[in-house]
């Protein structure tokens, strides 16, 4: 991988080359890219995998086998913008659908326990609107949803 940007670096306890291909399978514009293993100084058991470099939607990531010490919690997650409810639910449905837990206002976290936010871009151009009023229906609509609806938080907009 190109030294420019950011990696994000994911701690996992063992799952690393695991969730690396878990992610590119999710993900359009993905890839697996180098598998690095631990040597006989460890501290992993050698041959063991360390690292698992991998992009997913264009961003890059690299999985660390660390170890147990380190558990995701959160305060760190990761936004989908999606266009529209086709693929809010794809993502949700994929995540929820291979042992994620569904979490309130858009937030899950998949069967790793990392979090991601699964947002529509039309949810933000709604609690945007001029109109305060508008905009307050809109987020109370979405304070009640587990996976955002579209269509309901456009109804809740137009104070339907």
């Amino acid at each position: 991988m190109p030294a420019d940007g950011f990696t994000t670096c994911l701690w996992f306890d063992g799952q690393a080359e695991e969730a690396a291909h878990y992610y590119v399978s999710i993900f359009k514009n993905s890839r697996l890219g180098r598998i690095d293993r631990y040597t006989e100084a460890g501290p992993g058991p050698a041959g063991s995998v360390l690292t698992a470099e991998f992009v997913a939607n264009g961003q890059k990531f690299v999985a660390l086998n660390g170890g147990p010490q380190f558990t995701f919690d959160e305060a760190i997650s990761f936004q989908i913008d999606c266009e529209d409810q086709e693929e809010v639910d794809h993502y949700w449905n994929k995540f929820i659908g291979d042992g994620g837990e569904a979490g309130p206002c858009g937030w899950l976290k998949d069967k790793y326990g990392l979090s991601w936010q699964i947002v529509p871009t039309r949810l933000i151009e709604l609690i945007r609107d001029a109109d305060p009023a508008k905009a307050a229906r809109t987020m109370q609509a979405m304070l009640q949803m587990g996976k955002l609806d579209i269509a309901a938080l456009e109804k809740a907009h137009a104070g339907q």
